[in-house]
């Protein structure tokens, strides 16, 4: 039910280009998978995802435990029947949220007491559980219970955490039975090397179907993770799916695949769209600004997404200002087209043996930043 065929690997980067066969569908990658916490990317239906290519989707075991309850989109038939998605969906196991809760939670050997940030009810989340949860919402791919250091982290509590997310990998492992459903491990080990390598080491050797690279893009500068996916790669299996956690900004979008990276998530895209912020080629335009109070351009003139076929920047930032939900939905659309459609450039690029000449030639225009 599960597979990743390896297909090309660039001759000039560390870029992979691949089939990853799930229970439900193919995906192509390298793939940046749009979030959709509660079940469902905001302001999206279903059909428009498909509409602008998107092939796997990802949703949050913390949120959806919380709400509606794994129980209640168990006996609606699962995650998929639940929000009407017939493509992959892959879970996070919800570490990440319950760390970031920061005051609000307590760590022990057993798992995680935390407070709900909705109402301030008690809840504890082991690895076992995390498990549980993301098998009775029944997304193809799970992830294990880690532990998330933040930026910037000791050394010492770092290395502890590292630790603590291989044992509870070894855990989540021995629990989980759901045969249409694969689950990965977390890399950790923070903004250190060696606790990089003993990770990926120790996490191996329970031969994972593929690896998530946990604990960055948590605040430390871009070019430290870089250093961390180089110094990981040549340690991560060759046949296996590697999965950049909490990425989504086109520059890193690029910089992880030269480095070897395979999947990518976040919600920057549907986030700062909600902020009236759009990607181009020349980079980030706050559409809702007053200079664009009479510019009937679209948001990027050769763009084919439904936005920039159908409407100005004058119209969205009318949208906007008068906080009408059609403008975020247009800007929404946008950013998601605009990274789904830079995955598919990017995949042609390896493809053509390219990568390094397409590459140099976006991010110099992305980052000049003048159209």
């Amino acid at each position: 039910m599960f597979s990743f065929k390896l297909l090309k690997k660039d001759p000039n980067t560390r870029a992979r280009l691949g089939l990853l066969k799930t229970f439900h569908n193919v995906v192509e990658t390298p793939v940046f998978m749009p979030v959709g916490t509660l079940a469902t990317v905001k302001t999206m239906s279903p059909e428009e995802l498909k509409g602008i290519g998107a092939q796997i989707i990802l949703s949050n075991t913390y949120h959806l435990y919380l709400r509606p309850g794994e129980e209640l989109i168990a006996k609606a038939g699962g995650l998929h029947k639940f929000m009407n998605w017939d493509r992959a969906i892959l879970t996070d196991s919800g570490g990440f949220q319950v760390f970031s809760l920061g005051p609000l939670r307590t760590i022990s050997e057993e798992g995680v007491t935390f407070k709900s940030h909705i109402d301030g009810s008690t809840h504890f989340m082991s690895p076992e559980k995390a498990v549980k949860i993301q098998e009775a919402l029944g997304s193809d791919i799970a992830m294990v219970f880690d532990e998330c250091a933040p930026y910037p982290s000791e050394y010492s509590y770092a290395k502890e955490a590292m630790k603590r997310t291989y044992r509870w990998a070894k855990r989540c492992k021995e629990v989980h039975r759901r045969e249409d459903q694969v689950l990965f491990g977390i890399v950790q080990g923070s903004i250190y090397p060696d606790l990089r390598v003993e990770s990926a080491k120790y996490l191996t050797e329970l031969d994972f179907p593929g690896y998530a690279v946990g604990g960055l893009s948590v605040g430390e500068p871009k070019p430290l993770m870089y250093e961390m996916l180089e110094v990981l790669e040549p340690h991560l299996p060759q046949d296996k799916p590697r999965y950049l956690m909490g990425v989504g900004s086109p520059d890193a979008l690029i910089e992880g695949v030269i480095r070897g990276i395979d999947m990518f998530d976040c919600v920057l895209p549907t986030r700062i769209a909600r902020n009236g912020t759009v990607f181009t080629r020349y980079g980030k335009l706050v559409v809702r600004n007053a200079a664009y109070k009479e510019d009937f351009r679209p948001i990027e003139e050769d763009c084919q997404c439904y936005t920039c076929r159908n409407y100005s920047r004058a119209y969205i930032r009318h949208l906007l200002h008068n906080d009408e939900v059609l403008g975020i939905r247009l800007t929404t659309i946008h950013n998601l087209h605009f990274l789904i459609n830079l995955m598919k450039e990017i995949r042609k690029a390896i493809k053509e043996e390219r990568l390094l000449v397409f590459a140099r030639e976006f991010l110099q225009n992305y980052e000049q930043g003048k159209e």
